[in-house]
């Protein structure tokens, strides 16, 4: 079980790493993928930073934890995919919810429950 466990947390960990590459080589193309538009140097720098560093760091994390079977490694995704779906449940009771809104909500929420069984199952 534990074995299974890690390589799902690894696998999670290196599609964060894809996504945060594909934002840092094509980040208008992925953002406007999230509904997000650069408009123009500033914003592309911002896409590739904020949201390529996101993925990247949550994906670096995942897949040591993986890589080394060290659930304590697991924190600070969890933290950041934490936040990141309080922030579109505050969105959805701000301007309420679109279609559109449902699968990332669902990935977040998904890989949330995957880095908190990672958390507390995998050895520290």
């Amino acid at each position: 079980m534990m074995m299974v466990l890690r390589a799902v947390v690894g696998i999670a960990g290196l599609l964060g790493l894809l996504v945060a590459a594909r934002m840092w080589m094509a980040p208008e193309e992925v953002a406007a993928q999230l509904g997000v538009a650069a408009s123009g140097p500033l914003g592309l720098a911002t896409i590739r930073a904020d949201m390529g560093g996101f993925f990247a760091a949550g994906g670096v994390f995942g897949l040591m934890a993986a890589i080394k079977g060290r659930g304590s490694l697991l924190l600070p995704p969890v933290v950041l995919i934490g936040f990141a779906l309080t922030g579109r449940l505050l969105a959805v009771a701000m301007n309420g919810f679109v279609p559109e809104m449902g699968p990332p909500m669902a990935i977040e929420a998904v890989l949330l429950v995957l880095f908190m069984a990672g958390w507390k199952w995998l050895p520290r």
